[in-house]
């Protein structure tokens, strides 16, 4: 799914760690600055790589590990709700452990998680691993930018974290490409193998080229609310997936169900009551953040869960080899690398709500488009203008949704409220699939090419129905409007041509086309 990113470190922690380096006695350098660009975007490409490659392996996982909708369901999702859930803790737990040490574990236990994947003989332990997976990324991402921030002098920041932030945008453009290469050239395995000799390297180069940091002062981690929003979560998305196989009246789902609501209500009283929590819900009092939160998860929803099909539209109906299918599938994804840098700009110029209501309406225009288009027959031509409409609306709606964040809290919770809104994108992405897939399944399944499009055609319609609804609720968000003028004197951005403007903004603009 999309990569996400805590700017915990370059917001509210940053003098933190500051005043470490300066109470130990070390600044950073530029080797050390070199190898920290190095060491974390390689981790970066890895864990954000994962959460699309896969994508476009589905279809031959399914018949290799015999296997149906709801074992796919669990093989993008498991990854994804750990990883969404864990998001919030990992860098209070590197503050207390140390950033680097947990860091490390991080890398190490999705390396072997992934080896797990590889060798996974059934869908279970294929799922189990995928989990673990989730796990060791949470701990990856926000650490991987926090440690950068801090090896890199201040002068130099913005250019390491906007080849940082390029590196995790090339990852989600490329994901689906890259797990069609390998999966047609080699087999599924490979797209978790590719992982384990990159990890191997990535463990001793990290401890021994990264500084260690913590400030145990200043954090805590709420193991009493991972659980609660745990348990709540995946009784909800459980639900979701077995409605239609075993009756959405049956025990277990509707037991399922009332598990996932009693935990998620209890999760709510508890952090309302606990001194530091995980999820500050006193944020959601006001209207820009709960709006541009409850938008972001409305995106996710509709524009993953339908990307969750498509690819294997391409090749369960239409015959593409997995190869095949993710290169039909980048007039989508790929086109944010084209056009972030430009829409970098126009946020200066236009304000980032606009952009964000044009790119919600555009991927639901794309999305509606491709549900009265398909059918078995149709032909890929037919199919690259809605692709087109639909990425360059998700480039509308990425890029400048970071201002959004950023500009509805105080500047001591930008961190919080990065990684708040990162966590209610994955949410919005589990619970699309989830979704979705039950609608698929109630009206299709995989028996034909045309059993398939007959379940395929009301998720999309639902998915862009979602995704306009996300719209009406960006529409309430206050806009903010950062001055040009401000942001020219700040960053010494020229006052040239829009073309002086697009190169210029190039290597600032991905982080936050990709969250941070």
């Amino acid at each position: 799914m999309r990569t996400t990113i805590d700017k915990r470190e370059v917001g509210a922690r940053e003098v933190g760690a500051s005043s470490e380096r300066a109470a130990s006695g070390s600044a950073p350098s530029g080797r050390g600055a070199v190898w920290a660009i190095i060491i974390t975007g390689m981790a970066l490409f890895m864990a954000s790589l994962d959460n699309l490659v896969v994508s476009t392996a589905l279809p031959v996982i399914r018949v290799h590990l015999h296997t149906g909708l709801s074992g796919l369901e669990w093989t993008v999702n498991a990854y994804t709700l750990t990883f969404a859930v864990l998001l919030l803790s990992a860098a209070a737990i590197g503050e207390r452990l140390g950033r680097r040490r947990v860091f490390v574990a991080g890398i190490a236990l999705f390396t072997l998680a992934s080896a797990a994947a590889a060798l996974a003989p059934s869908i279970g332990v294929l799922v189990a691993a995928r989990a673990v997976q989730g796990a060791g990324g949470a701990m990856i991402m926000p650490l991987s930018l926090t440690l950068l921030s801090q090896a890199v002098r201040p002068e130099r920041r913005a250019a390491a974290l906007g080849a940082w932030g390029a590196i995790g945008g090339l990852a989600v453009a490329i994901g689906p490409l890259v797990g069609g290469a390998v999966t047609t050239g080699w087999s599924w395995q490979y797209i978790f193998w590719l992982n384990v000799p990159i990890g191997i390297i990535l463990v001793p180069l990290a401890r021994w080229k990264l500084t260690e940091s913590r400030d145990r002062a200043t954090s805590s981690f709420d193991g009493r609310g991972v659980l609660l929003v745990s348990a709540g979560l995946f009784g909800i998305v459980y639900g979701l997936v077995q409605g239609n196989s075993h009756g959405w009246t049956s025990t277990g789902v509707l037991s399922s169900f009332a598990v996932g609501i009693v935990g998620l209500a209890a999760f709510v009283w508890w952090e309302l009551r606990v001194d530091e929590p995980m999820l500050p819900l006193r944020l959601f009092k006001n209207r820009a953040f709960a709006a541009v939160n409850v938008t972001a998860m409305l995106f996710s929803f509709g524009m993953f869960g339908c990307i969750f099909f498509l690819s294997q539209f391409l090749q369960t109906v239409q015959g593409y080899s997995p190869l095949s299918a993710g290169l039909r599938v980048l007039p989508w994804t790929g086109v944010m690398m084209l056009l972030a840098p430009l829409v970098g700009v126009l946020i200066n110029r236009v304000g980032a709500k606009p952009l964000v209501v044009t790119g919600l309406m555009l991927q639901a225009a794309g999305l509606l488009w491709l549900a009265l288009l398909i059918n078995a027959g149709t032909p890929y031509a037919d199919m690259v203008a809605p692709f087109v409409i639909a990425g360059v609306g998700m480039t509308l709606f990425f890029v400048p949704l970071a201002s959004l964040v950023l500009g509805s809290v105080p500047t001591a919770l930008e961190g919080v409220a990065s990684g708040t809104n990162s966590a209610f994108r994955e949410l919005g992405g589990v619970l699309g699939i989830a979704v979705l897939g039950a609608v698929f399944s109630s009206s299709g399944g995989y028996t034909s090419g045309q059993a398939f499009v007959h379940g395929f055609t009301p998720a999309i319609e639902v998915g862009a129905a979602v995704v306009f609804l996300g719209m009406l609720t960006a529409l309430v968000i206050p806009g903010v409007r950062r001055a040009r003028a401000a942001r020219a004197t700040q960053e010494g951005e020229s006052d040239g041509s829009p073309i002086e403007l697009y190169l210029d903004r190039w290597p600032k603009v991905l982080p936050e086309a990709v969250g941070a």
